[in-house]
């Protein structure tokens, strides 16, 4: 017998962030949380996601046994300002019996229909800073701390429950060795005499805060466009800055503002912190936080985060700028491969920055869609 109960407690809520530990136990290739962070994320009094937001956290038991976990989700933004319809689930990890899936999907449902809404979608977070997708290739690669990883019997769960596919995600990676300074070196010097340009890079993280807030609101206008995108209020801005920013190398962070200093575009990327992820399983203290700073300081691999252009630069080549700056650092530092983050697969624009260095895609996934009424 399956039994669903909802975690609320700060005990049942790390039982909810524990289980992957055991159900990937022995898998060379799941990135583990960080217990505490998640713990924080899942805080309606500390994560602000939840001042649009409202979310449920569900185990599911077989024999007393967790056996499988989900987030209900319901982003009030999305439904009332995008006029979609939608309750999402995130945080979805299952043993491979459908049952389970169905038993925790049902609360879901039962979320959505509660509210009147028409379909669900995930896995998917709160925002669009948040994890997306369920994986459908790329099992053998390691992951990043950015994204889920899942066994290949989920996507079989959602097509026998009759769910279709909604979103599709591409990853891909390449070395630095393949990226030819010829590309964009002479190019980065025309557009900036062209448009009044200039880069702006940094080496301490307290002279970016004063521009943070500017960064996104950038993002919100780059990316407004996507359809999946909701905006991040001024709340997750100052959220965002004192969690994410203090765990980026400020060199890895690059603006560009135009003649009189207003800020176009920006790029965010972070040293890649999985293999010490994977050594601390979870836990930053009494050991995990020095092995996070070493891999700040020393890490060879870097994942491109985000990039952002202001709409009227776009097409534009300013990308060559951020590039150039990108070419001194990474060679300064000794980088050896650079990997890139989901992007959607209808994202054209950004899958065009990249071709030049010759990426090989080592990883897709997807968002699922149901409508509510076809639910049985």
């Amino acid at each position: 017998m399956i039994t669903i109960k909802e975690a609320k407690t700060k005990k049942e809520l790390t039982e909810y962030i524990k289980f992957p530990f055991s159900l990937y136990k022995d898998n060379p290739y799941w990135v583990p949380p960080i217990i505490s962070d998640e713990l924080e994320s899942f805080d309606k009094t500390k994560n602000p996601a939840f001042e649009n937001a409202e979310a449920y956290f569900y185990m599911a038991y077989k024999n007393d046994k967790v056996v499988g976990r989900i987030t209900a989700i319901i982003n009030w933004s999305e439904v009332n300002n995008q006029h979609k319809r939608k309750v999402r689930f995130g945080w979805f990890d299952v043993i491979d019996d459908i049952e389970v899936t169905k038993a925790l999907l049902e609360k879901v449902y039962e979320l959505g229909k509660q509210h009147k809404l028409e379909h669900m979608e995930g896995p998917m977070g709160f925002s669009n800073l948040d994890k997306v997708g369920v994986l459908t290739e790329g099992f053998d690669q390691v992951g990043t701390m950015i994204t889920w990883y899942n066994n290949e019997y989920y996507v079989r769960h959602f097509e026998q429950l009759g769910f279709q596919v909604e979103k599709q995600y591409i990853e891909s990676i390449f070395p630095f060795s393949n990226v030819k300074p010829e590309f964009f070196q002479k190019a980065q010097e025309l557009i900036k005499k062209r448009y009044g340009l200039k880069s702006l890079t940094f080496t301490k993280t307290k002279d970016i805060m004063p521009h943070v807030d500017k960064m996104f609101d950038l993002f919100n206008e780059s990316y407004e466009k996507l359809a999946s995108f909701v905006a991040i209020s001024d709340i997750q801005k100052e959220y965002f800055k004192k969690k994410y920013i203090s765990f980026i190398n400020p060199e890895y962070i690059k603006f560009v503002v135009d003649k009189d200093d207003k800020l176009i575009a920006f790029s965010i990327v972070m040293p890649s912190f999985t293999e010490a992820l994977q050594k601390i399983k979870g836990k930053l203290f009494p050991f995990g936080f020095l092995h996070l700073l070493r891999a700040k300081k020393h890490s060879k691999d870097v994942v491109f985060y985000l990039i952002g252009i202001h709409p009227e630069y776009q097409n534009k080549g300013v990308t060559a700028i951020i590039f150039d700056e990108y070419y001194k650092t990474f060679s300064e530092k000794g980088i050896r491969n650079c990997i890139r983050t989901p992007e959607l697969l209808e994202n054209n624009a950004i899958h065009l920055l990249w071709k030049n260095f010759d990426p090989i895609i080592h990883c897709q996934r997807k968002t699922y869609r149901k409508d509510l009424a076809q639910w049985t």
